[in-house]
């Protein structure tokens, strides 16, 4: 099956042309109309420093539902004591750079969460789509993660931590309010077992399109809405 290369227009192919392992697409850019397109229509970028954009849709899909949340007891002792202050949107920026420092100190995907990356996530903060959960200990970013909000769905992008258990810490606690308020899924892309031992597991692609819907999230209406913004922007 051919890899799609994007036009300027924001469009993409249908999910069902996506490679096994869920690649979709190449190019295109990180605009604030297309990232809202594709987090609505199940797609999301992830690509290395050196690549073009890469558009993702893997089938299955890893979610966690907030009602399947699963803490350990030493992890609940943790939260009970109140050891971090969690906060949320307080430090998107030097989040979502943590992440990307963590990423490239491992050496895992390499340095994925590239400058473009992170300039077009701190302009979906702006607009408020974007948002970071962190752990602070005396005072100090510890852990955290950032991820996209449309509807009642969250899409997680990345986490990071300083200190041992401060994204656990701040992951459950973003789940936990997130069921207050009544949201579908936590999306979470790919496989993890970190994730997988909070929960999380893997559904068709096709329910979680229509678990996205359940959600308020539909192509159309942040297609509209990204196109208004940036040329709103542009004015």
């Amino acid at each position: 099956m051919s890899i799609y290369e994007l036009i300027e227009e924001p469009l993409f192919p249908p999910l069902s042309h996506a490679e096994p392992d869920g690649l979709l697409a190449l190019g295109g850019d990180l605009s604030v109309e297309r990232l809202l397109l594709a987090y609505s229509s199940g797609i999301f970028p992830w690509f290395n420093e050196d690549d073009p954009i890469l558009w993702w849709s893997p089938d299955p899909r890893f979610v966690l539902n907030p009602d399947d949340l699963n803490v350990s007891r030493s992890l609940e002792k943790i939260i009970r004591q109140g050891r971090f202050e969690v906060r949320v949107d307080s430090a998107f920026e030097r989040v979502i750079r943590a992440c990307g420092d963590t990423r490239r100190g491992d050496g895992e995907c390499g340095t994925w969460i590239t400058d473009a990356m992170i300039k077009a996530y701190c302009r979906l903060h702006e607009l408020g789509f974007a948002h970071s959960v962190e752990s602070w200990y005396e005072g100090d970013l510890a852990g955290g993660l950032y991820g996209v909000s449309l509807g009642r769905c969250f899409f997680g992008e990345s986490m990071f931590a300083r200190t041992s258990n401060a994204s656990k810490v701040a992951f459950v606690t973003m789940v936990r309010g997130l069921k207050m308020l009544d949201f579908e899924l936590i999306d979470c892309q790919m496989p993890s077992g970190h994730l997988e031992s909070l929960g999380a597991s893997g559904i068709p692609r096709d329910m979680f399109i229509q678990r996205l819907v359940r959600g308020g999230v539909t192509p159309s209406v942040y297609q509209q809405q990204g196109s208004f913004i940036e040329k709103a922007r542009q004015a």
